[in-house]
């Protein structure tokens, strides 16, 4: 496996080398849909991060990090990063999103996505993938959850490691992390 566009962020610095990631990247004005059918901007400007987690109805890798997005958000939220949802498949009704949410209790705010700013500004191909956004500094980390898939169909019994929750772990503790890892999931549709 090429290493090419993995990159180590100093948080300090910012230092970013052969990415899109740049120092001078400021928190977006991003907006997406809520389930209620209201604009929201997810990117919350008093947090230490937010952590936009793109999922499908429909996907079963998506499906399977349920239990891992529980652990996250009990573990990071009460230290000031704040998680969503986002469904940026046109095709998911409110309704999906919502009984999908339930069913696999994700406790994260919901959001849809249906024109794709979201999935741009956060350079996400497939769902589940991670974007992590930084006041200041803006996208600082895209990727995987975890390497618990090494790719389409083969999966391990558990992951070795732990990609967004170090990442969450150097942000606190101002230390390094890969600002890119490849998901391995569902490919998100295209705007029709």
């Amino acid at each position: 496996m090429s290493l090419k566009w993995v990159t180590t962020v100093l948080l300090t610095g910012c230092m970013i080398a052969g990415n899109a990631l740049s120092a001078s990247n400021k928190m977006p004005e991003l907006k997406g849909t809520d389930l209620t059918g209201g604009t929201v901007k997810p990117l919350n400007q008093t947090n230490k991060a937010t952590v936009l987690v793109f999922l499908s109805v429909d996907c079963p890798i998506s499906n399977s990090y349920a239990p891992e997005l529980g652990r996250l958000k009990k573990d990071f939220s009460e230290k000031g990063i704040s998680f969503a949802a986002v469904y940026p498949n046109s095709e998911e009704s409110n309704k999906d999103v919502r009984e999908h949410l339930k069913k696999y209790s994700i406790e994260f705010e919901g959001l849809r996505d249906p024109q794709h700013e979201l999935v741009k500004a956060s350079e996400v191909k497939v769902t589940p993938e991670a974007a992590v956004f930084v006041p200041g500094k803006g996208l600082v980390y895209h990727g995987r959850i975890d390497d618990r898939y090494a790719a389409l169909g083969r999966a391990r019994p558990e992951a070795t490691k732990k990609d967004l929750r170090e990442v969450l772990t150097a942000i606190l503790e101002g230390g390094k992390f890969e600002s890119h890892q490849k998901a391995v999931g569902c490919y998100i549709s295209r705007v029709p």
